[in-house]
This record gives C-alpha cells, structure tokens and sequence, in this order.
C-alpha cells in the first residue's frame, strides 16, 4: 500500500472529476465519500472541478482544485490503522485547496504513523454557492459526523476522529472547534444525529481572525466579501466563540510568516487557555507560511508531525495501548 501512497495520489484526480462513492461497510484506498446524497442548494448546476498544476518543478506537485460543487473525503489508509481517523483540510486562502503539500502529502506521513486520513475537499465560500460562507464550515461538520457514523464499519474508534486545518483551512478547523454545535442545515440523514465535534484539533499555521489587524485580507475577502460590516468580522472570528466544550487543540505557527500574522495563533491558543481547554501552542523561529512537510527542510519546524504525534499520544488520541 506504500508504493500507491507514494504515488502521489494519481487516483485522486480521477476521483476528484468523477462521481464519488457511496458509504460502505469497508474503506478502500483512496476511495471518495461524497459529503452530502445530493448536490447543495445554490451550487452552480453545470460547476465542473478545476485542478491546476502550479509547480515549476517536473518532479513535484503542487495542484490546486478549485469550482468544488460536490465536496468530499478522500480516504487514505495506512498499512497497520491505530484507530484514530484525521480529516486533512488544506488550505488555499479559501479560494482554492491545496492538494499536494497541504493534503497527500499530509495523508502520507500520518498513514506512515497508522493514522486513517480523509482529504477533505470542501466547497470554496465565494463559488456561487447559496450558505456562502457558512458553506465550509457545513461541510467541515458534516465530515465529522461521517466519519464518526461510519467509525466501527471502518474498525476505527468513534471517539477519536479529529480535525487538521492548514492556513485558510486553520480558519475553519477553528470555527469548528469552536462552533461545532452551530446550526447550519437541516438534516439529510442518520449521520446528522451525531455531534460534528471533533475529538481533537490540530491548526497548522492558521488563518484565524476576520477582525481587522492580524487579518488575511485574502482569506477574509473571500470568505466575507469586500466589505464586510463588523459584525460579520466578529461573527466569523472563532476566538471571540471559543466555549468549553471546545476539544483538545495543537497548534504550530512560524514567526516570520510573511502572509498570516502569528497574532491568528496566540488568539486562538489564549481563547482556549481562558476558556479552561487544554492546548499546544508551537511558534518556531524559522519556517514562514505553507512549509508543510517537505518546505520545512531541515529547520526545526519539520518536527511538527512528530510533535502532533507524541500530544496525540499524550491526551489519549494516538496508538490503542498494545
């Protein structure tokens, strides 16, 4: 199963232009899992899924999938599962996802650790759909709850299913770790009844804030508009609506990131701190934005994975004691 990880998830782009698969007792390799029976409301009818490569390399991707009218999970299976199930959202300024250094890439070092992975592929809040910019954060819901009702098929513990967001897709990993229980679509089937809190949460390098300052004005932009009034910023700024029934959350963060202000980070860490959750908070020296794995090189930022691991472990999510 290695070899096809290392592939560089081919299938993914064929899975990702066709029509996903329904939920079935066992889990395939790459197979996909359409989010939602049907398409959303207000989706452009005729919206076909984009992948552009942007890599100046001949020898690394770096794809970029964009016009998402069905969102979905893509599965990745490591050779021995630990049971414990992560949902991978890259990020892309929430005008894109990325698929490669932020999503496969991911799925691979954690399945090389027994984590089952599932590649979200979620709808982008400025392609015409009628939640706009609640549409991710349903999406992201509507994951957990998935992957949790089809947790004992799968031989993977419903109790530990968490959530990693990259950038952009920071910014909804943390407005669904504070905002899980937020009302957003009428339910469509079984899977509805369970709680889209996820089990943990883990933001690498996040977009977090809509309030001015810190702010990425892209990912803003894209998610709110041009001008958003303030009580949008407010409303779609999850450190302002972090509870106590928010999960365990790690978070890593370099401080010359040029693109997203370390202050999305502290925020969000200090908002769970003052609201009695256990969290991690990682700020390296060196590793700007979208290092990802591969980018990190050799600067300390690159421990990241092994550092999620070992508070996986910690707070009772990683490997079932042998």
């Amino acid at each position: 199963m290695n070899s096809i990880l290392k592939s560089g998830g081919a299938a993914l782009i064929a899975l990702a232009l066709a029509g996903g698969v329904a939920m079935a007792d066992t889990l395939e390799h790459e197979q996909r899992i359409n989010l939602w029976p049907t398409q959303r409301a207000g989706t452009l009818p005729n919206a076909e899924p984009t992948i552009v490569e942007r890599s100046e390399s001949l020898f690394r991707a770096d794809r970029a999938l964009t016009d998402i009218a069905n969102p979905s999970l893509t599965v990745f299976l490591p050779d021995k599962p630990n049971g414990t199930s992560i949902i991978v959202a890259p990020g892309g300024s929430y005008r894109r996802v990325v698929l490669d250094k932020e999503g496969i890439e991911i799925a691979q070092a954690l399945a090389e650790k027994g984590y089952t992975s599932f590649l979200l592929a979620y709808r982008l809040p400025a392609e015409g759909h009628e939640d706009g910019a609640d549409a991710p954060l349903a999406d992201g819901q509507r994951a957990v709850r998935l992957v949790r009702q089809g947790a004992k098929d799968w031989g993977l513990d419903p109790a530990r299913v968490g959530f990693l967001g990259f950038s952009a897709a920071g910014h909804l990993g943390a407005t669904l770790i504070a905002q899980h229980d937020r009302v957003l679509y009428d339910p469509v089937d079984g899977a509805d009844d369970l709680p889209a809190r996820p089990d943990f949460g883990a933001l690498i390098y996040p977009v977090v804030t809509m309030l001015d300052g810190p702010v990425h004005e892209g990912s803003r932009t894209a998610l709110l508009g041009e001008a958003p009034t303030e009580a949008d910023k407010k409303a779609y700024s999850p450190e302002l609506h972090v509870t106590g029934s928010a999960p365990e959350t790690f978070i890593a963060f370099a401080d010359d990131d040029p693109s997203v202000s370390p202050q999305n980070a502290i925020r969000f860490y200090s908002a769970l701190h003052d609201a009695g959750v256990k969290a991690e908070l990682h700020i390296f020296r060196d590793g700007g934005h979208g290092f990802g794995i591969r980018q990190a090189g050799e600067l300390p930022v690159a421990r990241w994975p092994d550092l999620l691991e070992d508070w996986l472990v910690r707070i009772g999510m990683g490997p079932a004691p042998s």
